[in-house]
């Protein structure tokens, strides 16, 4: 430490003496020298730090200037490239530029016209374009089907196309154009112009479209109907029906459609449907034809209150379908109110209540008559009747309970002479009274077979009631009903070894492990009605086999192995069929090999053999069965007492 302190002070003292001295020279050294010696001293840190910092600041500042300018040297090129491809295009094809937007189209017409009226509209073509247009075409489109009014292009679109030629540059094309809509008042049927041209240099068609709408201001076809406002239930109700063109055109295959309500019942038309029931050719119509259509019928299944519309509906005839209207001319609606008669009376057969009834043969008509005052006032001397008729009706059946029966007139009466209470009944009351019938054979040797077996039942029933003093006034008031006879249809299912188209091989009786043929023969016969879909089905045991023999060959007789079931497809059973004609049958052979187990047996050869169809007159379906037959042949008139039991 003493070494330190003294050489400061020395240091010191040098100095001081050189400071103070007279003869010391200041020594001065070059000024580059000072500069670069001075630069050497400056901290390495700060100076580092400095550079740095300045060279960040001028990179920034040189690529931000170099990024400005290269974008916009880039947009100028782009865009200088596509003025220079613009001008090009321009400057060599731009005379041949053709624009849909530069071709106007204008419909001049009304609005408004009378269906089946002639329209004229006047299509006016402007071509703003430099060039013409070549090879043009005038198309105008419209609907012939009205069911789809509403839609760009309908189902039964009418066109019609008209040759222009060139429109040239500038020019303007007038087209008249004259067309006959159809439809029902207030409907709008769309016009379609299209234009259709090819340009100069090109084989490719372009099209111009406009649209044009016209309303129907009136219908071509008036349609009028004269029918009560309001009607009882179960009666008839006739609707006189009258259609008149207005057209100053004549319009071919006209058709009138109409729709009935849910419980009306059709009976007749004058003149009768052409489809159907609802549907009726008019023909061809010439302007101002009317035609005339009285339909009756009845309403079934109503209540008191309840409105009914009948739908009405005329144009021409569809070629596709000739039970469809193609176009629309008019359709309309009438409604009509079910209104409860005053004095009331329902005919019921064999507890149901309905316009229509089958039954067979061997079941009796138990006819049932219920009545009832719906006035709020008494109705005197009540009155009813049934007249029963029909070629089915056995007269001498005839039975009603207190009432009397008139058989010069077939007609049942109930008054007060008969019945209790019937000469006064109260408001709201009610009752009924009953008679029975039965049908006819359906076939007798004398009178040979009933056609269309019918029984009718005409029910009417009347009143008087007082209204003012001593006045009265007279209610009566009606139902019907008619019963159909089901046709007799026979059918025998028989079992035969002796007997029948084949020769049967075999013991009989039959032995164990044995093969026994034996033919089955399926028979019909048949009455009044024709019978449709006639089969007979049945099946055999597992220990029968299907031998394959079918007599006649011709008959569709056909066995399924797997469920062992023989079918018979008889199709049609004509009326009279094995009475006035001959019957039809079929055989086919089956083969028994007995068991062990089966001795002393008479086995099942064949189960139950079933008959179903279609009776078309009654308008029911058919069944028949007959039990299954055994190896004991009780229709073989060849066959032994003790042929059919099983011997070892």
């Amino acid at each position: 430490m003493p070494t330190n302190d003294g050489d400061k002070l020395n240091r010191i003292e040098e100095l001081k003496s050189k400071l103070f001295s007279k003869n010391y020279q200041v020594k001065i050294e070059h000024r580059d020298k000072f500069l670069r010696g001075s630069r050497k001293d400056i901290p390495d840190g700060w100076e580092n730090e400095k550079k740095e910092t300045d060279s960040v600041l001028y990179q920034d500042k040189f690529f931000m200037k170099t990024s400005v300018l290269k974008k916009f040297f880039i947009f100028s090129l782009v865009f200088f490239i596509l003025t220079l491809l613009y001008a090009s295009y321009v400057f060599f094809a731009g005379g041949n530029i053709v624009s849909n937007d530069n071709i106007d189209i204008s419909i001049v017409g009304n609005n408004f016209v009378a269906g089946g009226e002639e329209l004229s509209l006047v299509v006016e073509i402007t071509n703003r374009n430099s060039s013409a247009l070549d090879l043009v075409n005038l198309i105008m489109e419209y609907p012939k089907n009205s069911e789809n009014e509403n839609a760009d292009l309908p189902l039964g679109t009418e066109r019609s196309r008209f040759v222009l030629g060139t429109i040239p540059a500038g020019a303007v094309r007038n087209e008249n154009l004259k067309v006959v809509l159809f439809g029902e008042q207030g409907s709008i049927r769309p016009i379609k112009i299209s234009l259709e041209y090819r340009v100069e240099g090109s084989n490719s068609i372009f099209v111009k479209t406009k649209s044009y709408e016209v309303t129907i201001s009136s219908t071509p076809l008036n349609i009028s109907i004269d029918a009560p406002a309001t009607i009882n239930p179960n009666q008839d109700i006739t609707l006189n029906i009258k259609t008149t063109l207005n057209s100053p055109y004549a319009v071919p295959k006209m058709l009138l459609k109409l729709s009935y309500p849910v419980g009306f019942q059709f009976k007749s038309s004058i003149p009768a449907p052409s489809l159907g029931n609802n549907i009726w050719s008019l023909g061809d119509l010439a302007p101002g034809a009317e035609r005339n259509i009285s339909i009756t019928g009845k309403m079934f299944d109503v209540v008191d209150g309840e409105e009914k519309n009948f739908h009405i509906s005329s144009g021409s005839q569809s070629t596709k379908d000739k039970s469809m209207i193609d176009v629309v001319f008019n359709s309309t609606s009438y409604a009509v109110t079910i209104k409860k008669p005053f004095i009331e009376a329902k005919l019921f057969v064999n507890g149901v209540y309905q316009r229509e009834y089958a039954t067979n043969t061997k079941t009796p008509v138990n006819a049932e008559i219920r009545w009832t005052n719906n006035l709020d006032t008494k109705i005197n001397d009540l009155e009813i009747r049934a007249k029963i008729s029909g070629n089915a009706v056995n007269r001498k059946t005839i039975n009603s309970q207190q009432g009397f029966y008139d058989s010069l007139t077939d007609t049942i009466t109930w008054n007060k002479n008969s019945q209790n209470g019937f000469n006064e009944v109260n408001p709201g009351d009610s009752g009924s009274v009953r008679f029975s019938v039965s049908s006819l054979s359906l076939f007798s040797a004398i009178g040979g077979i009933l056609a269309n077996p019918v029984i009718n039942v005409n029910i009417s029933i009347s009143g008087k009631q007082l209204v003012t003093g001593y006045a009265t006034a007279d209610l009566n008031n009606s139902d019907s009903g008619i019963v159909r006879i089901i046709s007799d249809v026979g059918f025998s299912a028989k079992a035969l070894y002796y007997s029948g188209p084949f020769s049967n091989t075999g013991p009989v009786p039959p032995k164990v492990e044995k093969e026994t043929s034996y033919t089955i023969t399926w028979s019909l016969s048949n009455t009044a009605n024709s019978i449709s879909k006639g089969i007979v089905s049945s099946t055999i045991p597992s220990w029968i086999k299907f031998a394959g023999s079918i007599s006649p060959s011709d008959e569709n007789l056909t066995y399924n192995s797997s469920t062992r079931e023989i079918t018979w497809n008889i199709g049609e059973i004509p009326r009279g069929t094995g009475i006035t004609t001959a019957d039809r049958s079929v055989s086919f052979q089956v083969i028994l090999t007995p068991s062990l187990s089966q001795i002393n047996t008479t086995p099942f050869i064949i189960n139950d053999s079933i008959l179903t169809g279609h009776d078309d007159f009654t308008n029911v379906d058919i069944r028949i069965n007959k039990k299954s037959l055994r190896t004991q042949l009780d229709d073989d008139p060849l066959f032994p007492p003790a042929g059919g039991r099983v011997v070892e």
